[in-house]
């Protein structure tokens, strides 16, 4: 709870500690603490008292070094305390009437939780991130599964050990064998389970020099405590005794092996196939009958060139495609990576079909990235229907949306295009949710690299769609030279791209952020400023209201009614921006703490004015554009530019 202690009294040489509970009922005392490392300003979490399997870092006269959430938190102020009596930490809260607390979960994370409109309990952090980095979290012969629910599971020929705790979520007692191993009788009873994309810590194996995998397994079974083993480039690896941390990793992933799990020869297992044996056999020999009647559905398939491919995205032929678009004559739009075209499928769905140019990929590459892409589904994302490649053309199919891009309904809309202000605070928070999801909920980080109005969709309930996410690792080493010479994107890129420096999720931030202040003003940052002597550059006017306490509802849409305006969420929206285009990237929120401002979960302090707005409103007369001859204009101020300072 806030101002207790976690530390360590240095006179008496005791500590203070969290415990996990037992189960999600039982608060006596289960194998996972928090404590602190005596005469060290970091923390650990073991398990069992003995094991480490996470750290905090050192304290930074901030936060921890491993805890980077604690630098961007303006709920919690986080405190160490360090003299000749105790060292400790602690916490308190900005806002004191917000309950809050920090516990050690019986899943064996550290989480910081506050308690939302009475009603129930909110994670804001936890560490660590992944579930499988808890040591012992499955129990001995448990498996952990990431985004799995629950993420503990038993092998083939295992049970659960105490089915009651398991479903209290106290998965420790891990799994045990359905059949003893038969060693001391006949070892060679026993029989191996395959056991592929399986991930074990080589640190309790031992390795053997053996020539071959049949002998590997003949030094494993003429060994009694030996209960698994691995074959691997030449290598014999065995493990002894009970096994604990194994984790089931995806097709895909990297670091995980084939282990043969060793079990009784009458396990199950092994049993269900030999007594099914011959029933698999009839079987086959009658699938054999149907063989032409599959063949011809196949053919028949090919020939409409349209066929499921992977998770659900399909195939589809080019020649559909080309009917379904009229020869793609109903263009809707187009950009540096290719044009976009209305269709409609035979059975009268409508389609988006993007043309992509300047791919550098092969073909097998872009099926992979597209198949992945594929499987992508959030409210917020606009989904992946499928994918045509033939020869050099590859064409990406989506959903329709009927309601167009966002820039068609902030920039110079019409009566019955134009947003009120709940509709686009829903919008904004719709499209921080979409980025969250790309950036901390897919197995893999995506990074967009190019959020701008013109690549947020509209569904008919003017449900915010994220569109072209992935196109960063489609197009490959092309995309970021297209990206930063492509007209109408520059103004939206954050100060990395043009240093050269690693592009991370924060960039998105950066373009989130500029695309808010549009969203806030209806009219265009830097197009509006070029095209107009009079006009300031947007973004420095709205910082400088935010940040000196104005009244932010000046900088709104002159069409916005006032009157039908939430005061608190337009301060929201612009304090969310002027954060969000911080110079320095590592002060910038992440989109998953963006959603939890907007949701009103967690307030946002008054931003800094960030460095190049300060400059560009005290010297705005002196600027110098970067230009791209390629776009061939002449005034100064109508360059496509980023800018620097001269």
């Amino acid at each position: 709870m806030p101002e207790a202690k976690i530390g360590y009294y240095k006179r008496t040489q005791k500590k203070l500690l969290l415990s996990s509970w037992k189960n999600s009922e039982d608060p006596s005392p289960g194998l996972f603490t928090y404590e602190i490392v005596p005469n060290r300003s970091l923390y650990v979490s073991r398990w069992n008292m003995s094991e480490q399997y996470w750290t905090t870092g050192s304290w930074n006269g901030h936060g921890f070094d491993l805890v980077p959430e604690m630098g961007l938190d303006d709920i919690f102020n986080f405190s160490f305390v360090d003299n000749v009596n105790e060292s400790y930490f602690t916490f308190w809260l900005y806002d004191r009437s917000i309950l809050a607390r920090c516990v050690m979960d019986v899943s064996g994370q550290v989480k910081m939780m506050v308690w939302i409109d009475n009603t129930h309990w909110t994670l804001t952090f936890s560490q660590p991130k992944q579930q499988c980095e808890v040591y012992g979290s499955c129990g001995v012969f448990g498996t952990c599964i990431l985004n799995s629910v629950p993420f503990c599971d038993c092998l083939p020929g295992f049970k659960r050990k105490f089915d009651n705790d398991w479903d209290l979520k106290d998965y420790s007692g891990g799994c045990v064998r359905e059949i003893d191993l038969q060693c001391e009788n006949d070892g060679r009873k026993d029989k191996f389970l395959t056991s592929p994309n399986l991930r074990l810590s080589q640190q309790h194996s031992q390795s053997l020099a053996v020539g071959n995998l049949g002998e590997c397994e003949s030094a494993c079974l003429s060994n009694c405590s030996c209960t698994a083993y691995a074959y691997d480039e030449n290598r014999c690896s065995i493990w002894n005794g009970e096994l604990l941390n194994m984790q089931k990793l995806s097709i895909g992933d990297g670091g995980g092996q084939t282990i043969f799990i060793r079990l009784s020869a009458s396990s199950s297992v092994f049993s269900h196939n030999k007594t099914h044996k011959w029933v698999l056999i009839g079987a086959i020999m009658g699938s054999f009958a149907l063989v032409l009647v599959i063949l011809a559905v196949i053919l028949s398939c090919r020939t409409r060139r349209r066929r499921t491919y992977e998770e659900g995205s399909l195939e589809f032929g080019y020649t559909d495609l080309q009917n379904a678009t009229k020869s793609f004559s109903n263009k809707l739009g187009g950009g540096g990576f290719g044009c976009v075209f209305k269709g409609i499928l035979p059975d009268s769905s409508l389609i988006a079909v993007k043309k992509l140019e300047s791919i550098s990929q092969g073909e097998k590459q872009f099926r992979n990235e597209v198949s992945t892409i594929g499987t992508i589904h959030h409210v917020n994302l606009v989904r992946l229907r499928g994918f045509c490649t033939k020869g050099n053309k590859k064409l990406l199919v989506y959903d329709y949306m009927e309601n167009g891009s966002l820039d068609s309904h902030i920039f110079n809309a019409n009566e019955s295009k134009f947003l009120d202000w709940k509709t686009r605070y829903t919008i904004a928070l719709g499209i921080a949710r979409g980025l969250a999801y790309l950036h901390e909920k897919c197995r893999d980080c995506i990074i967009h690299c190019d959020i701008k109005p013109e690549n947020i969709l509209l569904d008919g309930e003017f449900c915010p769609k994220v569109g072209d996410f992935g196109l960063a690792k489609l197009m490959g080493r092309d995309f970021s030279r297209v990206l930063t010479t492509m007209r109408g994107t520059r103004g939206y890129l954050a100060p990395e791209w043009i240093s050269g420096v690693a592009i991370t999720t924060k960039a998105d931030a950066y373009s989130y952020g500029m695309m808010l202040f549009e969203i806030l003003s209806g009219r265009r940052n830097l197009r509006d400023f070029l095209e107009d002597d009079k006009k300031i550059f947007f973004p420095c006017l709205a910082a400088s209201v935010t940040i000196e306490g104005g009244d932010v509802l000046d900088l709104l849409d002159p069409l916005l009614d006032k009157a039908d305006v939430d005061v608190e969420e337009v301060s929201r929206v612009c304090r969310v921006a002027c954060w969000c285009i911080q110079d320095d990237e590592s002060i910038r929120p992440s989109m998953g703490r963006v959603v939890g401002i907007l949701e009103r979960v967690t307030d946002v302090n008054v931003p800094p004015m960030p460095r190049l707005l300060r400059v560009l409103g005290a010297r705005q007369e002196e600027m110098v554009f970067f230009t791209n001859p390629t776009l061939g204009v002449s005034s100064s101020k109508k360059h496509h530019f980023e800018w620097f300072i001269d």
